[in-house]
Formats: C-alpha cells, sequence, structure tokens
C-alpha cells in the first residue's frame, strides 16, 4: 500500500481529538481503537480520520499534532467493557464511543498548539491538517464552515446515526457546533 493510500485526501473529514495522556495513544497504537464519552462526544464521531492533541502529559512532546489514525467504525459500549481491569470504575457503567482505528501514523511535521492549549474536539479537513504548521491553520475558514457542517451532516444521516436538521446557521452557532472559536485560548 502507498502512503498516499493511506494519508488523507484534501475533502476528507477529520476530528481534532485529545489524547489525554500517552497511555492512551499506546491504547490507540496497540490495540487499534480510540474511546469518547458518549456525555462529551462532538457531534458527529462518523469522520475518516482522528488526529490526536498532544497536551501537557506529553512532556516535550507536548502542545501538538503528530500522529492521526483513519476511522474504521464505531460502537457504544460501557467503560467497563472498554477497561476490562477496572471493573469497580465509578464511571465503568457509562457510555463511551469506542472508534476503531487504522495504523497509527505520524505526519510529516508536527502540527504546533501556539497559543491554542486548551482543546478537546473540532472538525477539520484533510486540505487543513497535511498542511498547517499550527493549530490555528486547522480553523476552517467561515466561506467553507457551511460546507463542512454540510458534509458532517451528510455523513451522519447516511450511517444513521442522527438527524441533523437542514437549517441555516448563524455564524457564530456553525462556529460552536464545529468546536471552532476565532480566538486562540491562552
Amino acid at each position: 500500500m502507498r502512503m498516499s493510500d493511506i494519508f488523507p485526501k484534501p475533502n476528507s473529514l477529520i476530528l481534532i481529538a485529545l489524547i489525554p495522556k500517552p497511555k492512551d495513544l499506546e491504547v490507540v497504537r496497540v490495540l487499534g481503537w480510540y474511546r469518547i464519552p458518549l456525555r462529551t462526544a462532538p457531534k458527529v464521531v462518523s469522520v475518516d480520520y482522528i488526529a490526536f492533541y498532544q497536551p501537557a502529559s506529553f512532556g516535550d512532546r507536548k502542545w501538538c499534532i503528530e500522529k492521526f489514525a483513519q476511522v474504521r467504525g464505531h460502537e457504544l459500549v460501557s467503560r467497563g467493557e472498554l477497561m476490562r481491569n477496572e471493573p469497580d470504575h465509578p464511571k465503568a457503567k457509562d457510555e463511551y464511543f469506542k472508534i476503531q482505528l487504522g495504523q497509527l501514523l505520524e505526519l510529516p511535521v508536527p502540527i504546533r498548539a501556539e497559543n491554542w492549549k486548551r482543546i478537546t474536539f473540532f472538525y477539520t479537513t484533510g486540505q487543513y491538517l497535511l498542511s498547517a504548521s499550527t493549530i490555528a491553520d486547522l480553523v476552517v475558514h467561515s466561506e467553507e464552515r457551511s460546507l463542512l457542517w454540510k458534509s458532517l451532516r451528510e455523513r451522519a444521516e447516511n450511517k444513521r446515526e442522527y438527524e441533523i436538521p437542514d437549517v441555516d446557521l448563524s455564524p457564530d452557532v456553525l462556529s460552536a457546533l464545529l468546536g471552532i472559536k476565532e480566538v486562540a485560548e491562552g
């Protein structure tokens, strides 16, 4: 398989997601899945790829995106099913999305956070991911946001996961739904 076959295409839907700790990234690498609590999940999880934002817990490799993986599917399971070695965990019965992933891949150049330090989830496209040098470069510009939202809405409807109404949204509401803030957080 050629690298161009596994790297995102320009119109690929990408979820930028927090990977809280290095051990969570190891779960992605070894077991091929990523978990998202249902109560804090983004609006749509049917995306083509997930790119992982590494916070301060990554030490020298903090505040950047270095890795990503292709999404192969997802299911809703309890935390206890995911983390069988923690059956008495207080959240063992909570529902989580288990996102099945392909091989963990490395970006050619890490995407640095600069002023963006607090990130949980937001959406972008393959074009932005492969050309970004900073997290701010991943933000889909306002004129393209409605196209991104339409693509996400169609994806969700095709997967029969959610019903997302087809309504005209103000730029502020659209930004909130996509997880994008115009001003970088410090």
